[in-house]
């Protein structure tokens, strides 16, 4: 089976460096006072339960030998009193925890969308949707617990161990002893598979991101899928990355328990040689069994710690993946943005310059090379020309989907000054063009919603006359809840030609000064384009408008017709006029007249 796109693991950018834990903590700081609040509760309970055994070193020892019942009734009081603290102060820690992780995921979230919202379409382009979804959902699922009380855990942890020391050398400093010494060697174990683990679960990481990118396009693309009868090849693919997907989890898992599997045997190790020693010198009353049950419990409590460190540590170990890809999503450099000290763009006029543009979209392979026009207000231009010539991209430059790499492109306000529109805000430039693009996307929603996307203070009667403008009212009102028919994600119960109607109606609405259709009415059918070319030559009549035309035919009318090829505009000029030149344009028109014919 042939590779493709989704067998190719993401690479980091780095190796891990503690500057991610370090960039989290503004994320934990925020919270600080109540995670310092939360830990104080935890070390309270796990303080008092130590004094558990000691209770029942005095019981043994001291009140059952001497009878003492008072003694026994104290004790036993003191016990629940403990339980009690214990209950209240742990139940108290988890809720307040509850609303800290939850904000965490929300601020992290937050900020991510917001950076997604900010990249250039390149990136889009060369990414799946299901490898940056599988980031903004589950990985930030996966980080929150980890930065918050993972973090309060270990510090819980590391303090239970000092106590529990403290508490078992003041029972017996010999036994004490004993126990302490199996921690080098799990130390010695841990750092042996740090390493191991992390690209383990890294892998682990590219291989679930790989599968959940591949099953949401599948998803996406299963009309195409069972058009070409591709369920037999898809399902191999899918099994060949879910078994990857299993073989990666397991082995990280495998190295995962190895360490669960060390501290369990230290245990059991440590537990027997103390109770062997105990026992041994109790037979020569250095010790009391009173001493032995304690610091029996002692040993459990000792590597009970020991043990969640280290399950505390492989979630670290397995979350520390997750954390890099999201902040190597954060850390896509926005590259269309707004420049510093970029000012709001005044109204514009609709007149539109453009002075030795040079673009490539990945240089030094230029698309456009010196390009130069000037369009007066209200006039329509018509870019026509073969396939890949740059037809777009002249258009998507004058909305700054892309930066230049030469050149400049200059608005007119109505005050008459010129604006470079690099060094205008990119929200004031935008507001002010309405983009027509050759892809309808639908939302899910109502009608009514999809069309007032741009413009949400649009009253019903303004979104139905803009319906009307473009000829959709009718199918429209035909529904059976009309505009407040509700649609699935991307329209899937519209027809193409109905959803490029919503869209054309929805940046009608907008009211823009510049309007740029993108082979717009390339999926509506001939007598619906004809219905709809006279419903908006009155709304094009004091609006500059940019056209790229599928059919030749509906560009006739257009007050300039760009001919782009090689880098630059080869013709210009009217239909008439460039039909008598006889040149680039009349071979091309001619050519698709006769093919219609």
């Amino acid at each position: 089976m042939a590779r493709n796109k989704f067998d190719v693991d993401e690479t980091l950018e780095s190796p891990f460096s503690f500057k991610h834990l370090k960039r989290a903590m503004k994320y934990i700081g925020k919270h600080r006072s109540r995670m310092l609040l939360a830990l104080f509760l935890s070390a309270m309970a796990s303080i008092s339960s130590l004094f558990v055994p000691k209770l029942m070193e005095w019981v043994l020892d001291d009140a059952v030998p001497n009878r003492d019942v008072g003694m026994l009734l104290t004790l036993a009081g003191v016990f629940v009193l403990i339980i009690a603290v214990v209950i209240a102060f742990t139940t108290a820690r988890s809720r307040i925890m509850a609303h800290v992780s939850q904000e965490i995921i929300y601020d992290i979230r937050k900020d991510l969308f917001a950076h997604l919202q900010k990249l250039p379409f390149s990136y889009y382009d060369s990414r799946p949707a299901g490898k940056i979804l599988v980031r903004v959902i589950n990985y930030v699922n996966s980080v929150s617990d980890i930065l918050s009380n993972g973090i309060i855990n270990a510090i819980l942890e590391i303090i239970n161990i000092v106590f529990i020391i403290g508490f078992m050398y003041a029972t017996n400093a010999v036994l004490a002893t004993i126990i302490v010494a199996g921690l080098p060697v799990f130390i010695a174990i841990i750092f042996y598979l740090k390493p191991r683990q992390r690209r383990a679960w890294q892998n682990q990481s590219n291989k679930n991101s790989n599968y959940n990118a591949y099953l949401a396009e599948s998803i996406d693309g299963v009309k195409v899928s069972q058009l070409f009868v591709r369920q037999g090849e898809n399902m191999a693919i899918m099994r060949r990355l879910a078994a990857a997907c299993r073989d990666a989890w397991m082995r990280a898992a495998y190295i995962s328990n190895a360490v669960w599997f060390s501290s369990e045997m230290i245990t059991q190790i440590v537990f027997t040689l103390m109770y062997i020693a105990g026992v041994y010198w109790m037979g020569g009353a250095i010790v009391s069994f009173g001493v032995i049950l304690a610091m029996g419990q002692y040993v459990s409590r000792f590597w009970q710690p020991i043990t969640n460190l280290a399950n505390i540590y492989n979630s670290f170990i397995n979350n520390i993946a997750y954390l890099e890809r999201i902040f190597e999503t954060m850390d896509e450099p926005v590259v269309v943005d707004d420049a510093p000290g970029a000012k709001d763009l005044p109204p514009i006029t609709g007149e539109v310059r453009y002075e030795h543009v040079t673009f490539g979209y990945e240089p030094p392979v230029e698309v456009l090379h010196d390009v130069s026009f000037h369009i007066r207000p209200g006039e329509s231009i018509a870019l026509v020309g073969p396939t890949g010539a740059g037809k777009s991209t002249v258009v998507n430059l004058l909305c700054r989907f892309y930066n230049l790499n030469g050149g400049r492109i200059l608005l007119t306000a109505e005050d008459g000054a010129e604006h470079d529109i690099s060094a205008c805000t990119l929200h004031s430039l935008r507001s002010q063009l309405g983009i027509m693009l050759q892809d309808s996307f639908i939302f899910s929603g109502t009608i009514m919603d999809n069309i007032r996307y741009g413009r949400l203070d649009a009253t019903n009667q303004e979104v139905e006359a803009a319906a009307r403008a473009v000829r959709a009212h009718d199918f429209i009102s035909q529904m059976d809840m009309g505009y407040d028919t509700v649609v699935g994600e991307r329209g899937g119960s519209l027809s193409q030609g109905q959803k490029q109607l919503i869209a054309f109606a929805r940046t009608l609405l907008c009211d823009p000064r510049i309007l740029i259709l993108d082979e717009a009415t390339s999926s509506i059918d001939t007598k619906t384009e004809r219905l709809l070319q006279e419903g908006i030559q009155t709304l094009l009549k004091g609006r500059t408008s940019f056209i790229i035309a599928h059919r030749l035919s509906t560009i006739k009318t257009c007050d300039k017709i760009f001919y782009v090829g090689d880098g630059g505009i080869l013709e210009a000029g009217s239909h008439e006029e460039l039909m008598a030149r006889h040149g680039l344009y009349h071979a091309l028109y001619t050519a698709q007249l006769q093919e219609q014919n």
